[in-house]
């Protein structure tokens, strides 16, 4: 069942039960009204006669017996018909409309055993195919002690127009129910499924995301704010959030293929070295049957240049690995051990193994004296490789020219400058630098490296709270600017 047609039916239902109490409330009402003016009327008459009610001593065929009459011995009424019935000699004393009719007001044993209780009640009852409200009243032969029963007072009034009016008005409030409540859920039909259109329209824009790969798809919605156009906005508000997750994914799987892919060329290229020496040094063990002795000069040569190159792709290997390791514990959320670091030992130390590293570029280094009494809170070991990869990578990509080192420090922060003359880098490879396993173009072939060092340089940058300003230009250079949170106890 439809949410539509149950909010039909609940709204249909609930107007169908109030119809219902206002209907039976209303002819309870009226039929109570109609009939209480009757009965009021009726008793006065009743009671005007019974005043006029005389007793008397009569001899009859039973002995002494009480005889009933009236002061003016004719019951006269206009609109009510009255009757006076002696039990005892079971004589009728009839108004003059009830002789005009000939209509006598039955009354039995059962109409003389309710007085039991009660001197006087109403009854309704059929008299000659008409209905009639009668209203019965006791007569005693002592009206303080109601024991010994000797007469009925009768007073009655048609009530056939009565009836046929409830018996319209019955019938008018049932059809006007029926209509109302048709209507009505011809209504609620209608404005239930203009209210849930919404509804449709965000299961459509579901079924659109569930079956292809659009999920731009918006809820068009220009209704007021309602509880639909909260829920509308609240939708298309998770569909954009969707779509920027399911792009960050789709990216993030894109970059883990790139980095399969990477990983395993450069697992691969130095494998297939390592298996090739090998291979050759097995030849040549072959060859010389394990007697070094027969080896020629230039066998032994190739000797050792294999095992040159064997330990030379094992260390590129191990590098690799090392940096992999890195950034697998970067992923993985690995909190460094971090202390109380001061920077201008840790830059001069580094400083000092930087020159032993292999370049052609001239090395200079700048005034550090603005990092006396600098303190930085983080690990010393990971800061010193911060500062090795962006040195590496100047002397890599600077073949001729120079490299340099400085330091500044500005606003609760210590910066490190590490500037070349190399060849620099295009403006659309600044966004990627710091990509896994990203080289640019310009540099890939011609330049060893994996890829790796500036990922971890900036993983080391962002778990110390710094940052990183890249300044470059094609054939010109490149400079990093470092900028770590530090603190100067020591300073005036």
């Amino acid at each position: 069942m439809s949410l539509r047609l149950r909010l039909t039916l609940w709204y249909s239902g609930i107007l169908a039960v109030t119809m219902l109490l206002f209907g039976i409330v209303l002819y309870f009402f009226l039929n109570y009204f109609l009939y209480g003016q009757v009965r009021q009327e009726l008793k006065r008459d009743a009671d005007a006669t019974y005043s006029r009610v005389q007793k008397s001593f009569a001899l009859s065929l039973k002995g002494l017996v009480i005889d009933l009459e009236l002061e003016n011995r004719d019951i006269y009424s206009t609109n009510t018909f009255l009757q006076l019935y002696n039990i005892q000699l079971k004589s009728y004393n009839r108004s003059a409309n009830l002789q005009y009719y000939d209509v006598t007001l039955p009354i039995t044993k059962a109409t003389i055993d309710k007085f039991k209780g009660t001197d006087a009640y109403f009854e309704k009852t059929k008299v000659v195919g008409q209905d009639f409200l009668i209203y019965n009243h006791a007569i005693y032969e002592n009206p303080d002690n109601p024991v010994n029963l000797i007469g009925v007072l009768q007073a009655a009034v048609p009530v056939g127009s009565y009836e046929r009016t409830a018996v319209s008005l019955r019938y008018t409030l049932i059809i006007w129910a029926i209509l109302t409540i048709i209507v009505a859920a011809s209504v609620g039909w209608f404005l239930a499924r203009k209210a849930l259109k919404p509804i449709d329209q965000v299961i459509e824009a579901a079924n659109q995301i569930e079956s292809g790969d659009d999920l731009e798809k918006r809820i068009l919605y220009d209704g007021p704010k309602d509880e639909i156009g909260r829920l509308t906005d609240t939708i298309n508000g998770m569909l954009s959030r969707i779509q920027v997750t399911y792009s960050e994914l789709d990216q993030a799987y894109r970059a883990q293929r790139r980095f399969v892919s990477d990983a395993s060329h450069e697992l691969r290229t130095p494998l297939t070295t390592i298996r090739g020496n090998v291979d050759l040094l097995e030849k040549m063990w072959k060859q010389t049957s394990g007697n070094t002795q027969l080896a020629t000069a230039d066998q032994m040569q190739m000797s050792l240049e294999a095992m040159h190159d064997i330990a030379g792709e094992a260390q590129r290997m191990s590098r690799l690995v090392n940096d992999l390791l890195a950034l697998a514990r970067a992923d993985a959320g690995v909190m460094m051990e971090k202390s109380q670091v001061e920077m201008l030992p840790l830059v001069q130390e580094v400083v000092r193994r930087a020159q032993f590293l292999t370049h052609t570029a001239e090395w200079q280094v700048g005034n550090l004296d603005v990092l006396q009494d600098a303190i930085v809170y983080g690990n010393r070991d990971y800061l010193q490789q911060l500062i090795f990869i962006f040195i590496e990578n100047a002397f890599k990509y600077t073949r001729e020219g120079s490299v340099s080192l400085d330091a500044t420090r500005n606003d609760g922060f210590v910066g490190i400058r590490i500037a070349d003359t190399g060849i620099g880098m295009d403006k659309e490879d600044v966004p990627h630098i710091f990509d896994r396993f990203y080289r640019a173009d310009l540099s890939r072939g011609q330049t060893s490296g994996t890829g790796l060092g500036l990922s971890i340089a900036k993983w080391i940058i962002d778990e110390h709270g710094g940052s990183v300003e890249v300044t470059t230009r094609k054939d010109e250079g490149t400079t990093f600017m470092i900028w770590l949170p530090a603190s100067f106890p020591l300073s005036m």
